[in-house]
């Protein structure tokens, strides 16, 4: 069984993710869509909404889950027998950032990053920038997935 965590704060579900998740399936089993909490951090939506908004997008793929997590991602990884992390990354900055964590989890376990680049249709899309678009009551409609719209 190949079992991939997708961890993120998905706050919230953008294109991209929905991207990486869809075409990430074609080479894994199972994916688990691993929500990490962090208290430290002020979300728009709540774990309940962002829950809601990944279950209804991917209710038609059984093989694609969600959960949430506290702590070390390698960790949940570990706890839920996943031997993949996978990540998409979007331009350079991504690929520096990503490449650290996955050489820190590589350290701390046998778990393997696999990367994604997100499609070029949607690189310039991020979570941040959703809310933002939200927050000044711009259409981010062609931001989302259908679930996060409603």
């Amino acid at each position: 069984m190949r079992r991939a965590i997708f961890p993120g704060s998905f706050d919230p579900l953008t294109l991209g993710h929905h991207d990486i998740i869809m075409r990430g399936i074609t080479l894994f089993d199972e994916i688990i869509i691993a929500i990490g909490k962090n208290a430290d951090k002020k979300y728009m939506f709540n774990l309940e909404q962002r829950i809601s908004f990944i279950e209804e997008a991917f209710k038609d793929v059984p093989s694609i889950s969600v959960k949430s997590y506290v702590g070390l991602t390698v960790d949940f990884c570990k706890k839920e027998e996943a031997n993949f992390i996978l990540r998409g990354l979007r331009n350079p900055g991504d690929f520096e950032f990503e490449k650290a964590i996955a050489h820190t989890n590589r350290k701390l376990s046998e778990i393997e990053t696999v990367f994604l680049l997100t499609s070029s249709g949607k690189s310039y899309i991020s979570s941040s920038i959703v809310r933002d678009v939200i927050r000044n009551g711009g259409d981010y409609t062609g931001l989302v997935p259908d679930s996060v719209r409603k």
